[in-house]
């Protein structure tokens, strides 16, 4: 889909503006930057990035997150109890403060990113799947499973987990859009992917130092970053009317 190499530099080129302003050219849509890369091939490539980081991290704050949130809510106790304290604490640090802090402790690369995103967002499934399990521990289905034989393996992945199915669908479409935030800010401060690699966050990190005079550098990347949240917000609005029934009682009445 890229019209260009989004590495290839040009120095004669440098600082094209967009098609629309003077000076602008038709081979290169929206300009291109300090040396001569074309814009619009850089964001096209750097939406691989953003996108792979955001969906990634989210599939493992989802995978610990509903993990500890069945074994919260069905064992109940003790296990219930350290687990809503770490669910507390973590909620009380920002989360894109501890991801700071770590990926500049361990060094920036994409699985670091990945995991270290991942690992400090789960708590919230945590807590959404555990109100679901208080919900349903008691219903008439599992009495029957346990009546049956079954183990609490086989109650929470086969009985319990697939009743969650529809609220953490809507959940995780709303954290894609922060999990590609959390990634764009930390490769704009330098803490993102390293170089040739580029992402939304490193494109507008690289463009600031002349926003005054070429904002395009920062605003079309930003673009991308807005548009990309605001589709998945959408999304999760869509499918979560679709999904609760309630919503849909409420709006035929």
């Amino acid at each position: 889909m890229a019209p260009h190499e989004p590495t290839r530099q040009s120095l004669i080129r440098r600082f094209t503006p967009p098609i629309w302003a003077e000076g602008g050219k038709a081979t290169y849509l929206l300009g291109t930057d300090q040396v001569g890369r074309d814009i619009l091939s850089r964001i096209i490539h750097g939406a691989r990035v953003s996108l792979l980081v955001g969906i990634s991290a989210v599939l493992v704050s989802l995978i610990v997150g509903v993990t500890l949130g069945l074994l919260s809510g069905f064992l109940q106790g003790r296990v219930d109890t350290v687990i809503m304290t770490v669910v507390d604490v973590t909620l009380s640090f920002p989360q894109l403060l501890l991801a700071l802090a770590f990926v500049a402790a361990l060094g920036p690369s994409l699985p670091t990113i990945i995991i270290v995103l991942g690992l400090t967002g789960w708590e919230r499934y945590t807590r959404v799947v555990r109100a679901e399990v208080l919900a349903l521990r008691e219903k008439d289905f599992v009495e029957a499973a346990r009546a049956l034989g079954a183990g609490h393996a086989r109650i929470l992945f086969r009985h319990l987990l697939p009743q969650t199915v529809g609220v953490l669908i809507v959940t995780l479409t709303f954290r894609v859009p922060t999990g590609i935030l959390a990634e764009s800010t930390l490769s704009f401060v330098g803490l993102g992917i390293a170089p040739p690699e580029t992402s939304w966050g490193s494109l507008a990190g690289e463009g600031w130092a002349a926003l005054k005079f070429y904002p395009h550098l920062v605003i079309f990347p930003s673009l991308a970053i807005f548009v990309t949240m605001l589709a998945f917000n959408l999304l999760g609005d869509r499918l979560r009317d679709a999904l609760d029934p309630t919503t849909g009682r409420r709006t035929s009445m």
